[in-house]
């Protein structure tokens, strides 16, 4: 698991993360304000769990950015810990949260991991 916690140390700054783990399952904790379950792709490909998120935001007219931050889009390939596929995983993102649960299993190719509003 030390690579995935590795990988997470790695995103951009502006992205806060957690790895959990329990005797059956990872969990993973992204702070992704303004992301959405339609604005989020998460699937595995060869090994690694692909996150692919677009934040929505909606300023009014009368306002400008003078500073911004964060990214409108996070793509990020985090590697799976070696007795996790993604069979089985699910996830869900509430107020700007996503939260992955990746059981610990057998092997599987590619899964695409569905999320849903909480």
């Amino acid at each position: 698991m030390s690579a995935l916690r590795d990988a997470v140390r790695d995103l951009p700054a502006s992205v806060f993360a957690d790895v959990l783990e329990s005797d059956d399952a990872y969990l993973l904790v992204v702070d992704l304000p303004g992301v959405t379950a339609e604005t989020l792709d998460v699937s595995v490909e060869g090994g690694k769990l692909v996150i692919e998120a677009q934040r929505e935001k909606e300023v009014g007219y009368e306002f400008r950015y003078v500073e911004e931050e964060r990214s409108l889009f996070l793509d990020a390939e985090l590697p799976l810990p070696p007795d996790a596929t993604g069979q089985g995983a699910d996830g869900t993102v509430d107020n700007g949260v996503l939260e992955l649960r990746l059981p610990k299993a057998g092997a599987t190719p590619e899964t695409t991991i569905p999320v849903e509003d909480a």
